[in-house]
């Protein structure tokens, strides 16, 4: 019951996935929180202190149930990861209202929702939150208005949370760029090339384990001075100056 828990939303695959496992391997235990299991279930099989809940993050019922079967397995709870998110890139003109609702639910509300019913516990434990943004809150591509929306919102609930649970709960945020999640989906898509890779001013294409590894410096007791923050971690593209 001593060894720390989190909870990472939307954590079955891609940069989720990847927290996750850096969290066991850093010592946590880990629930994972997501609407279906297959991209994961074997290592769930594997790893005692591994358990997965089945939660749409935009029902609040779901939600406290999250935290009250976290709690149940692991008897504590140290850090919340929101990182469930989904998109309806569409033209604005095609973007329905139902679309809207459904990425704002998910990216935000769903966010608030698992903080608010996770608050109390990390309060105990002098814990932390960390939402996982994008830098499609700072800058867009066409017809991303409402995951740019979410993602915007995401970064003003993060200081809000911040200022409201501190000094007891440390809140920030991660605002990857691009991030080639191939290694940690389970699904098929298109090689880099090098022109992907040399347009970043570090030379490459992001990996979710570059957010997993600043979740755990996040969460390390010797930062416990960071709070309300936003990191960009985009391989410098958005510091970047584009002349076509």
């Amino acid at each position: 019951m001593s060894q720390k828990c989190a909870i990472i939303t939307g954590g079955a695959q891609g940069i989720g996935k990847a927290i996750a496992f850096r969290l066991l391997t850093d010592g946590f235990s880990v629930v994972i929180a997501d609407i279906q299991k297959k991209n994961c279930a074997e290592e769930v099989k594997r790893q005692t202190k591994l358990v997965f809940v089945t939660t749409d993050v935009t029902e609040e019922t779901q939600v406290k149930r999250l935290i009250d079967t976290s709690l149940r397995f692991f008897g504590r709870l140290d850090l919340l990861v929101n990182n469930a998110a989904v998109s309806a890139n569409k033209k604005i003109k095609d973007l329905t209202l139902e679309n809207w609702n459904k990425v704002i639910a998910t990216n935000l509300t769903g966010a608030f929702l698992c903080a608010k019913y996770a608050a109390p516990h990390l309060k105990k434990r002098r814990g932390y939150i960390i939402n996982v943004a994008s830098t499609r809150a700072y800058m867009s591509e066409a017809d991303t208005e409402a995951y740019s929306a979410s993602k915007g919102g995401l970064l003003a609930l993060t200081h809000a949370l911040a200022i409201s649970l501190g000094p007891e709960v440390k809140v920030n945020s991660i605002s990857p760029g691009w991030i080639d999640t191939r290694d940690w989906v389970n699904k098929k898509s298109l090689p880099l090339t090098e022109q992907d890779h040399q347009q970043h001013p570090v030379g490459r294409v992001g990996k979710p384990e570059d957010i997993a590894s600043l979740v755990s410096w996040l969460v390390k007791e010797e930062n416990g001075f960071v709070t309300g923050a936003d990191f960009i971690l985009d391989g410098g593209m958005t510091k970047k100056m584009i002349y076509l």
